[in-house]
């Protein structure tokens, strides 16, 4: 039957209204549910639920020896709530809702590609649950699926206009925790010593480490201090995102942030997280792209701050291309959308790389 436009946008209404925030195991458990039958209604075979600490992660296999392996999360970053909020609307060409871009479009159009294959032996998919919050408990599987097929097809958003991506920087979040002490901030500020205080300057100390002219970045995201109006804060917290495009540029970040000291002798510091995701290079889609261009010979492939799961199974030297998903904008916004009328296109660029790997 050939692929039509409403059938991929009603499945993926079916996802996008099964809320799935990464901190919560029942949603994710439904939205795990809702894709496995999702796949199993599309392709005639069950998908199996992965089950962990953070909730299920969602597995298929078309059978025989693996040989591509086609990678996305179901987790969102949008709380439950958003939903009706925000409900999944189809006007003219956008189509929105939590979750629509990033990345459930990616799920149902690799879904419909696998079925469309008149054989799809050697394809598998695995849709995790907790990339938003770092992949702790995916990244083992992934890593294994990932090696055992030897080939790895992202199915994240596209970057602008539709590019793939070739390349991603490696990030990581780190918490500067400042330790002081608490005193009445009328009659005796002079006993206390100030944590937020101390926190700011800290912060100013961070944002040296960045190396633009490498394309390290580092930025200060979120911040919390104090009890009270009246007291002088005991405790600072501080969040860094850090994102690096050189693998060489971890090891000069975690010592510059392991270096941090107190400027008020009457504070303490502690450094907490590290860069947990390596970048993903261009040479690991060096033999994926050029068969992209046999299908589409004007689309590009682009590197991005953005992290993924990819960045995990590039780093095992197995070839990765990301950016295979929906065409559209907003992840982790309001705006988010997916554009109705590349929906079927980008399923069948899916396809045709399939297609490819698969007879080779």
């Amino acid at each position: 039957m050939a692929l039509d436009t409403d059938t991929l946008l009603a499945d993926l209404r079916a996802l996008v209204e099964v809320e799935s925030p990464s901190s919560d195991p029942a949603a994710l458990a439904r939205s795990a549910a809702a894709v496995a039958d999702l796949i199993e209604r599309r392709t005639g075979r069950a998908a199996e639920l992965v089950e962990g600490p953070s909730g299920p992660h969602v597995r298929w296999a078309g059978g025989g020896a693996p040989r591509v392996l086609l990678l996305g999360h179901h987790d969102t970053v949008f709380p439950l709530g958003t939903l009706e909020r925000r409900p999944f609307t189809v006007d003219g060409d956008r189509v929105t809702g939590p979750g629509v871009f990033d990345m459930k479009a990616g799920i149902v159009q690799a879904v419909h590609a696998v079925a469309a294959l008149a054989d799809p032996t050697g394809v598998e998919m695995l849709w995790s649950c907790d990339e938003e919050i770092g992949s702790v408990t995916s990244r083992a599987l992934i890593e294994e699926r990932a090696v055992a097929c030897g080939t790895v097809l992202v199915c994240e958003p596209s970057a602008d206009g539709g590019a793939v991506k070739v390349g991603r920087k490696g990030n990581g979040t780190f918490e500067i925790v400042v330790h002081g002490r608490a005193a009445h901030a009328g009659l005796e500020p002079e006993r206390g010593a100030n944590a937020l205080v101390e926190a700011s300057r800290q912060v100013l100390d961070v944002l040296a480490i960045a190396r633009p002219d490498v394309g390290t970045t580092v930025t200060p995201t979120i911040a919390a201090a104090g009890t009270a109006d009246n007291v002088v804060p005991a405790e600072a917290r501080v969040r860094v995102d850090v994102r690096v495009l050189d693998v060489a540029e971890i090891d000069r970040v975690h010592a510059a942030i392991d270096a941090i000291r107190t400027h008020d002798p009457a504070c303490t510091v502690e450094v907490l997280g590290r860069i947990g995701r390596p970048p993903m290079p261009p040479s690991a889609a060096a033999r994926l792209l050029p068969l992209v261009h046999e299908i589409d010979p004007g689309l590009p492939g682009v590197t991005v701050g953005g992290a993924s799961d990819g960045n995990f199974t590039a780093a095992l030297g197995v070839p990765t291309l990301d950016g295979l998903g929906a065409v559209g904008g907003g992840a982790h916004a309001d705006h988010e959308h997916v554009l109705v009328s590349t929906l079927v296109p980008r399923t069948d660029l899916i396809t045709g790389l399939l297609t490819r790997l698969l007879s080779r």
